[in-house]
């Protein structure tokens, strides 16, 4: 058995109702057409990287967060399980490249993208997500295509049964650096009765 039919399906799929995902598309678009502010993760990691930097979007969904980061001058490739979400972002956001990957068993280079990235973004509650105890296999696979010293942030609401505690041991676990944490994408200061955390992990 292969280790992508061993692992475990990400909650994303097994704890959604068939249209959800059309649904979650829907929703984005509509979002968009009422002139929503939809940029803050990337206006935060722009602010981070240096100018035309290469970005993995992990876990892209409809890709509003590459886009954006598209749109600033950087080169983005974003992956996603969900081929619905995949298909929207190719139809909606042409410029990056759009990959279907389950984020804890990708091989980038595999589909085609072997050169490092000099940063990556987890972005719209991807981790309270994916399979529940994978937390360290994803960061180590998001990881193991980042350059040295290169930055993942990462975003989560803290009541979706993903506790910012367990996140910690992950990012231990999987060789990462707490640098920053924040309350919002926004740079709100952190605190621990804060209900949201963006942090700043870093490569060795």
């Amino acid at each position: 058995m292969s280790n992508e039919e061993s692992q475990p399906a990400p909650r994303w799929v097994t704890d959604h109702e068939s249209g959800h995902s059309e649904w979650y598309v829907q929703r984005f678009r509509s979002l968009a057409a009422q002139g929503a502010d939809l940029e803050g993760e990337a206006r935060f990691l722009d602010a981070i990287l240096p100018r035309h930097a290469r970005v993995l979007d992990a876990g892209c969904g409809p890709g509003r967060v590459g886009a954006a980061l598209h749109s600033r001058g950087h080169s983005v490739v974003g992956v996603d399980i969900d081929p619905i979400l995949l298909a929207a972002a190719k139809e909606d956001h042409p410029g990056p490249v759009w990959l279907q990957a389950d984020l804890a068993t990708m091989d980038l280079s595999a589909l085609g993208e072997s050169d490092p990235f000099d940063a990556a973004i987890v972005a719209g509650n991807v981790m309270t997500f994916i399979a529940i105890g994978t937390g360290s296999q994803v960061l180590r696979r998001i990881a193991a295509h980042l350059k040295s010293g290169a930055a993942i942030a990462v975003g989560f609401g803290r009541d979706r049964g993903y506790d910012i505690s367990t996140f910690d041991i992950d990012t231990q676990e999987a060789n990462l650096t707490l640098e920053h944490r924040f309350a919002t994408w926004d740079l709100r200061p952190w605190t621990i009765a804060s209900d949201f955390a963006v942090s700043v992990l870093r490569t060795p």
